[in-house]
């Protein structure tokens, strides 16, 4: 823990928090002791989270069974945010601490909307709590904290280059993500602070562009999405007493698909998914969806949720060796069809 300690202060004041630097030498020292403070608890508050996915869970295959990434005590009690696809399916789950201690924890909610997890430590942390954020306010030239747990946890500072949509391969889609660079690889459920020490966004992915105009001229600048923690301030309560958010009930289809200059391409089909039981094969190109064109994962995910119940028929066009026919679908509710350890 000292080690992470020294890592914060030696961030604050080498890389650009430190406002007594430069124009800012004005600023009195006692706040930049609240800052650094803050920051400190900040980083203690980040911790390892190791995971083993039961035995039949369908995610494996994507996911692998073992996983390890982070999470951020953002409460008194030992609850723990993390990224969802972490705990997804999980059947045991340790969190790892800064003085070598290890501590069960439980699922209590997975959020299929946002990308959430969260989760209950089943024995006393002793760790500080620290605050959300507003992820809006964040501006592009304010530098921030990005923050990573367990034995090989690390801490670097980082920019907001843009925030957008993301519509992501594997039917996902937020709004008003968080990307940012330098790229971290340790990025699974990493903490990003703000430079008063609050927790703005979730690490979820490393991305080959960062841009707002990713299509744009110029050189691609790699960084890291984060799921911003103003998506979670309207459901924690839900996740809390239900697990999950209503606007997680949703139409699935088991299908992966990358876009391509305006074309969507089928790339993966999950196992005893709708996709597979109505002959979706890789490779298919989809053109349109219950007879909306779409072009976009945007827009294809969109319209596959907000077309009906989360059951239903679908009818996706596509095209298959140069010829375009129908296939009809029948959607399933997502979260029936995640595997749970017994008891959760």
């Amino acid at each position: 823990m000292r080690a992470k300690v020294r890592a914060v202060i030696h961030a604050l004041c080498g890389v650009g928090l430190c406002w007594a630097a430069a124009s800012h030498a004005a600023t009195p020292p006692t706040e930049l002791e609240a800052q650094s403070r803050a920051l400190e608890r900040a980083s203690q508050a980040v911790v390892g989270v190791q995971v083993l996915a039961l035995e039949d869970a369908r995610s494996i295959a994507t996911l692998g069974r073992v996983r390890q990434g982070s999470g951020v005590v953002i409460g008194a009690d030992g609850l723990v945010l993390t990224i969802g696809y972490l705990v997804l399916e999980a059947d045991q789950i340790q969190l790892v601490l800064d003085d070598a201690r290890t501590i069960p924890a439980r699922v209590v909610g997975y959020d299929l909307a946002t990308g959430f997890g969260l989760l209950q430590a089943l024995a006393p942390l002793r760790i500080a709590e620290v605050p959300l954020g507003g992820s809006r306010s964040v501006s592009n030239d304010e530098s921030l904290l990005v923050a990573s747990g367990g034995d090989n946890g690390q801490l670097s500072m980082a920019r907001l280059v843009s925030r957008r949509a993301f519509a992501g391969y594997w039917e996902y889609r937020i709004d008003d993500a968080l990307f940012t660079a330098p790229p971290r690889n340790d990025h699974s459920g990493a903490g990003l602070f703000n430079s008063r020490g609050e927790l703005v966004g979730i690490g979820s992915l490393v991305v080959a562009d960062t841009r707002a105009d990713a299509r744009g001229d110029g050189p691609r600048q790699p960084g890291n999405m984060f799921v911003p923690t103003d998506l979670l301030r309207p459901i924690l309560s839900e996740l809390r007493t239900r697990g999950t958010s209503d606007a997680s009930r949703r139409a699935w289809l088991g299908v992966n698909c990358v876009e391509q200059s305006g074309v969507l391409h089928v790339v993966r089909i999950s196992g005893s998914s709708p996709a597979e039981l109505a002959g979706l094969q890789i490779g298919d190109r989809i053109l349109a969806i219950d007879g909306t064109a779409v072009s976009t994962l945007d827009t294809l995910w969109t319209r596959l949720w907000s077309g009906g119940p989360a059951e239903r028929d679908v009818t996706l066009e596509i095209e298959r060796d140069g010829t375009r026919q129908n296939v009809g679908l029948r959607s399933v509710d997502r979260a029936q069809a995640i595997a749970r350890a017994s008891g959760v």
